[in-house]
């Protein structure tokens, strides 16, 4: 399932959306593009990397209002860079810190696959 913003939306939407995904996902990836075709290669190396370890993640598409998306994830994970991986509400990183805790063996653990 992937959660699709409408373009249209305001900063205020965007913040609620933000709450509300990460209220009701275990994982939640906020990424450009979607799980089946990411747009541009940071987020496909995430989806990649949580894929390994979780089927069920919630990813959300930030590029019809990636700048409202920056600014509302930006509040909870002090990044404005893209993507960002959540679990369980808590921020966990981009796709470089997704391949360092899976080149440590700890990625499954980190996304409460173990």
């Amino acid at each position: 399932m992937t959660f699709s913003p409408k373009a249209d939306a305001d900063a205020e939407e965007i913040e609620q959306r933000v709450e509300t995904v990460l209220a009701d996902n275990d994982v939640v990836l906020f990424m450009k593009g979607n799980r089946l075709m990411p747009q541009c290669g940071y987020s496909q190396r995430a989806v990649e990397l949580i894929s390994q370890h979780v089927e069920e993640f919630e990813t959300v598409d930030v590029l019809p209002a990636l700048p409202e998306y920056r600014e509302a994830l930006e509040s909870h994970s002090g990044w404005e860079t893209i993507p960002q991986t959540f679990v369980d509400g808590e921020f966990v990183g981009g796709s470089d810190v997704l391949g360092e805790l899976d080149e440590r063996g700890e990625l499954a653990a980190e996304l409460g696959a173990e």
